[in-house]
């Protein structure tokens, strides 16, 4: 396709999709749900179709030379299949936001206000390998009553097409636009940068991929922008940590999935938990299979390979982690505060001043006492599912899911009431 056609044709989905927002923002909170367990059962039904699909993403991927942490990001099995169904029916199950009373209160003018949520209109969702994102993020904004233009990457470009069939498919059963949640039909980056430029159509645009991509998305959008940065996650054994609770706690961090964002990138040891304990955390690490990059007295733990000062600081989605001794929780503050992307930090200790302090001093979007980063998870945090961890400052912070996908609107209640 040439320039002017992709325009055409982003100009055109753009068209339909805020039509379809305009009635969606008013859909029954049933209607909704029923379109969402539609799509869970047409989901599992065609579950066959979707990994064959899935299939020749990961052949393509394979011919590209992507990586095992990318490559796990990008298949799909019946478990995963299961999963997106199941993803779709707890968000079905949720409480329906749109038209939620946030306050109310009485004036002594005697106008009565209230503060109700309301849908963002239409969210266009960019984002790279995985293809259950094209469930999540379809079920999630169409709760929120809200209109999503989905531009998938080119590695998942068959599976979410097979997904988003199935969404499609239980807007048509339950009554609702099928333009309600539309999928981009080509691997042509200009659909993106497209995107990025709709102000008459989008009202939001969420990025969710690496630093290149969000990079990309906040240098040039128009439109405004979620920002989902890249999760460089720590994890801090402070030296009042339990050893036990310390051991379990960064194996899963680091090894449980490598390629989600929520994934332990440095772990960063006090030297009084050194002194207790000695290697024990790496040598847990280095059994598993990761690569431990690892500075000063760390680099002297046979297996370790000497870190690099770019280790810091550094998404690895991969069997890989920086590692480094620091002295006391305010050291461990203070390098989080420079390497850290503001997205999830973990304290291992059983001292609560110490985690109080960690949590006081840190604005990471989510901060963890005693538990493993790979909770940075709407499905985990009972919102049934997220589009992304927002990593910014401004409307939504953390897992986004369907409350987040909404703003508010003042309903105001008077009775031939004027102003003096």
């Amino acid at each position: 396709m040439d320039g002017a056609e992709v325009a055409g044709l982003m100009q055109a989905i753009g068209a339909r999709a805020r039509a379809a927002a305009a009635e969606l923002a008013f859909a029954p909170a049933e209607t909704k749900r029923a379109a969402l367990l539609a799509a869970a059962e047409a989901l599992w039904d065609r579950r066959q179709e979707i990994i064959a699909a899935n299939a020749e993403d990961l052949a393509h991927g394979r011919d590209k030379g992507l990586g095992a942490a990318m490559m796990d990001r990008l298949m799909l099995d019946e478990a995963r299949v299961q999963a997106m169904a199941e993803g779709l029916r707890a968000v079905a199950a949720q409480d329906d936001p749109v038209g939620a009373v946030i306050a109310e209160w009485d004036r002594p003018t005697g106008l009565h206000i209230r503060r109700v949520r309301t849908p963002l209109g239409v969210v266009g969702v960019i984002y790279e390998s995985r293809p259950n994102v094209t469930a999540d993020a379809g079920a999630l904004c169409l709760k929120a009553g809200n209109a999503v233009i989905l531009r998938g990457g080119s590695e998942s470009f068959h599976s979410s097409a097979a997904i988003h069939a199935c969404l499609q498919a239980g807007l048509t059963a339950a009554g609702l636009q099928a333009d309600a949640i539309q999928l981009v039909p080509t691997r042509d980056r200009a659909a993106v940068t497209e995107m990025l430029r709709m102000v008459e159509f989008i009202d939001v645009i969420v990025p969710r991929g690496g630093k290149g991509l969000v990079g990309l998305v906040q240098r040039e959008a128009r439109v405004p922008v979620f920002a989902h940065l890249e999760g460089i996650c720590h994890v801090y054994a402070d030296g009042a940590a339990d050893l036990e609770k310390a051991r379990r706690v960064v194996l899963n961090a680091k090894t449980r999935r490598t390629g989600i964002c929520g994934s332990a990138e440095c772990l960063l040891i006090d030297r009084a938990f050194y002194a207790k304990h000695g290697a024990v955390l790496i040598e847990d690490l280095l059994a598993a299979g990761v690569e431990v990059r690892a500075e000063g007295e760390l680099a002297d733990i046979p297996g370790t390979v000497p870190a690099s000062p770019e280790d810091f600081g550094k998404e690895f989605l991969d069997m890989i982690i920086a590692a480094k001794l620091v002295d006391g929780v305010d050291e461990a503050i203070a390098h989080i505060r420079r390497y850290g992307s503001n997205h999830t930090e973990a304290i291992l200790t059983e001292d609560a001043a110490t985690a109080e302090r960690f949590f006081q001093r840190l604005d990471s979007a989510i901060l963890l006492h005693n538990a493993s980063t790979q909770f940075a998870d709407g499905g985990e945090f009972g919102m049934g599912a997220e589009i992304g961890i927002a990593t910014g400052k401004m409307h939504a912070r953390g897992p986004v899911g369907a409350e987040q996908l909404t703003s508010f609107k003042y309903l105001v209640t008077g009775d031939g009431t004027v102003r003096a």
